[in-house]
């Protein structure tokens, strides 16, 4: 906790970068790992195998759901403190904070309340009733996962308010040093490290008026934070649509329309998915943790360096992209094996293999687009950075996930992503010239531009 705010304007872009992102990088990808090891033990578990891994996929959009909460507060307020830290208005910044926590505290709650009076039609919205056994082992996974909801959701929130007050690597040490315990005593231990934290912030002292309710607070916060919250809850949606669509084209094919092998496409999907996760975790750490630095020298008016923050940044996520791309194309029969794939039939193994090279076969443009959503973000853009994450996410995201397997079956619920990205591609790099050409010092072009 050495590095001070002031330094955001002064030090050279790239090696903030760096030293703001990987650890935001590590964080992410830490928690998606911890995700992932779970669904590896489960495939290779010899009573579980794929009923296991369908389970899994099924209350996997409920984690999805807390952390978009989690992330629109957090990351709405870590920009709306970079952004008055750069102009110097303290007060506003550490109120942001208080107003962070209660909202993070009162809405995990809530949440974690709606699931446990809901807990089988919901299970069943997401798919869960592809057949007995899979339902079985979703309410088995269901209460461990409600009831660390809190803690989970604490430690998510404040990590990015944490990076805002320029400790990053004290964000990243409270996720590891979580992430080494079992599953919610983790989640636990990273809450209250958080908290421990936020009563010794650097920037900003905390004071009990920082806790009162402030309507033009939150409402900024939470504009600064709806493209988190849409481009988490949005997914959501595609896995319902996703979900229910394999449900119901699986039913119809001559061989997962079969008791025995219709848990597949879900778990084949799952498990895709869940890979995506990590490219993601990469995508957004990267992003994300520019955000303080975006925030601070837009408040200070240092167009110039958050112009190369930007082209860094896309850079970095072109080239993620393309190791994630290859890994897809070439290497999906040993990504598979991973999980448990010589325990199931050759209908899995050949389905997964398609999964991999259709489903991902855009993952280039998909970094660049999540990078873009969360840039302009940062930059004090909430209209164009919500718009384009509705468009991705929902319009294109759940549209096409509905509509392509009316045409193509199965594989139209795999056609759903990369026909996705390819689309709000073409939207992000028009934004991308006109965010460039605004950051160049020439005049601003469109309304969207203008955020």
């Amino acid at each position: 906790m050495k590095k001070n705010t002031g330094s955001l304007a002064e030090e050279k872009v790239g090696r903030l970068m760096v030293s703001y992102a990987l650890p935001c990088v590590i964080s992410l990808l830490v928690g998606a790992l911890y995700n992932i090891v779970d669904q590896i033990f489960i495939a290779n578990a010899s009573y579980l195998g794929s009923c296991g891994n369908a389970a899994n996929t099924v209350v996997f959009p409920l984690t999805v759901i807390a952390l978009a909460v989690a992330v629109m507060v957090g990351d709405g307020c870590c920009a709306f403190v970079s952004l008055n830290l750069g102009k110097g208005e303290k007060k506003e910044a550490a109120h942001s904070v208080g107003l962070a926590v209660l909202m993070t505290v009162f809405g995990s709650l809530l949440l974690c309340g709606l699931y446990l009076a809901f807990s089988e039609p919901i299970l069943k919205v997401f798919g869960g009733t592809v057949n007995e056994e899979t339902f079985s082992f979703s309410k088995e996974y269901f209460l461990p996962l409600t009831l660390g909801l809190p803690f989970y959701m604490f430690g998510q929130a404040m990590n990015p308010v944490i990076r805002a007050d320029g400790s990053p690597k004290f964000a990243m040490a409270a996720t590891l040093t979580g992430a080494a315990e079992a599953t919610v005593l983790g989640q636990m231990t990273t809450a209250f490290l958080s908290l421990y934290y936020l009563f010794r912030m650097k920037s900003v002292k905390l004071t009990k008026r920082d806790f009162l309710p402030d309507g033009r607070l939150v409402g900024a916060i939470l504009s600064l934070g709806i493209c988190s919250f849409l481009s988490q809850i949005s997914l959501v949606f595609a896995m319902a649509a996703i979900n229910n669509m394999i449900k119901k084209y699986g039913a119809a094919d001559p061989i997962f329309g079969q008791e025995e092998f219709s848990q597949i496409p879900m778990a084949v999907v799952g498990i895709v998915m869940k890979v995506f996760q990590i490219v993601i975790s990469v995508v957004v750490g990267m992003a994300a943790g520019c955000i303080p630095l975006v925030g601070y020298n837009r408040g200070a008016g240092r167009d110039d360096r958050v112009k190369k923050l930007f082209l860094l940044l896309l850079a970095g996520e072109a080239a993620v992209g393309f190791v994630a791309l290859f890994a897809a194309e070439c290497l999906p029969r040993q990504l598979i094996r991973v999980f448990g794939s010589a325990k199931e039939s050759a209908y899995y193994t050949a389905f997964a293999v398609r999964a991999f090279r259709v489903y991902l076969s855009a993952v280039v443009f998909a970094c660049l687009n999540k990078a873009t959503f969360i840039f302009l973000q940062a930059m004090g853009k909430a209209f164009s950075s919500t718009f384009l994450s509705m468009l991705r996410e929902i319009v294109f995201g759940v549209g096409f996930a509905l509509l392509l397997p009316r045409f193509f079956g199965l594989d139209g619920v795999l056609y759903s992503m990369p026909v996705s990205d390819l689309l709000t591609a073409l939207v992000s790099f028009s934004l991308i010239l006109l965010t460039l050409k605004e950051l160049s010092g020439k005049k601003e072009s469109g309304a969207l531009a203008r955020g």
